[in-house]
């Protein structure tokens, strides 16, 4: 019998990712969730999905996450124990978090409850929650340890990612459900949202069009190429569970590359693959931006080999061409 995935966000840019390679493997069926939310064109979720819509492995259940009548359909083609839900579903964005908090608690935190709710009362095997680097705030001690002690985040965004691993925390102790919950770290590679830094920076230098630069350049990131971040997520969802007496397993994961990259230096590298000078608009620094993110992955490697190996020179190649070939092919079209 195949086994079950549930991914919710599974159109969007990592979950499309999870869904090629999933069914690349030929031993899952695999239920999306996605509710095509509005903050980029339905149009790029499509394509990401296109080649697997008449795959008999493949089902898509358009709707939300917060709706009942939703989950309880994708739910309904859980087998028990053979099922693992993969979370990836959420509201992004450190920025527009400031904006909205109240939409990103009800998404991030509400949406994360109620599927651990179903989750629970299904029985499933495994419950994996996409979290976010942003939980470890401004913390000084780089790189950062899943067991640091103290996290303090500066953004509702970051507050609504650890208040959601530590939803995941309470189920498997008192409802002794399995889960792992896993903290990316500035994921980056094909298929992209347009708003983020990497992409929106490919478009307008191409285009000759200003980018806007905030702070002096020098806050850093640990890019982490897509496929890395995937290699991850498969070893985690397929780690092996330690039990205690009474609870499920519960455990915390880094997914970066474990090097990170100033912001002046990731222009600079841009700026060499699409052979192009960017025009710069120097902005003030914006609330709630860490001055730098840095995992420590050692635990994800001594658990399930995860071993990133795409530095940033690569990976922003990698990135490159897609970008281009999306281009061409949107050129190609009349009045794209």
């Amino acid at each position: 019998m195949a086994r079950h995935a549930i991914i919710t966000g599974g159109a969007g840019f990592i979950g499309s990712h999870l869904l090629d390679k999933l069914l690349d493997e030929g031993e899952w069926q695999v239920t999306v969730i996605d509710n095509f939310h509005p903050f980029y064109p339905r149009a790029i979720k499509e394509a990401n999905i296109r080649q697997h819509r008449r795959n008999p492995a493949f089902t898509l259940i358009e709707g939300d996450i917060l709706d009942d009548r939703t989950l309880e359909t994708a739910f309904g083609r859980a087998v028990g124990g053979d099922t693992t839900v993969i979370h990836l579903a959420a509201l992004a964005g450190v920025r527009p978090s400031i904006a909205d908090p109240v939409a990103y608690h009800k998404v991030n935190v509400k949406g994360t409850l109620k599927l651990l709710e179903k989750a629970r009362a299904h029985g499933v095997a495994h419950f994996v929650l996409a979290s976010s680097s942003s939980v470890y705030g401004e913390n000084p001690r780089v790189p950062w340890k899943e067991s640091l002690p103290d996290l303090y985040p500066i953004s509702p965004y970051a507050a609504t990612k650890l208040a959601a691993e530590q939803f995941t925390r309470v189920y498997a102790r008192l409802h002794g459900l399995n889960t792992t919950v896993l903290r990316f770290f500035t994921v980056y590679g094909p298929r992209q949202r347009p708003d983020l830094a990497i992409h929106s920076f490919f478009r307008k230098i191409s285009e000759g069009t200003p980018i806007q630069q905030f702070g002096d350049g020098g806050t850093r990131r640990d890019y982490t190429f897509v496929d890395d971040i995937i290699s991850g997520v498969r070893g985690a969802m397929d780690r092996t569970m330690a039990h205690e007496v009474g609870q499920g397993a519960f455990d915390v994961f880094n997914l970066g590359n474990s090097a990170t990259v100033a912001l002046r230096e990731l222009i600079a590298a841009i700026e060499k693959e699409v052979g192009r000078k960017a025009i710069i608009q120097v902005r003030p620094e914006q609330p709630g931006d860490v001055p730098q993110t840095f995992a420590n992955v050692e635990k994800a490697r001594d658990r399930f080999d995860y071993v990133p190996s795409t530095d940033i020179a690569d990976g922003l190649g990698h990135f490159h061409r897609w970008y281009a070939e999306m281009e061409n092919a949107r050129r190609s079209v009349p009045n794209a």
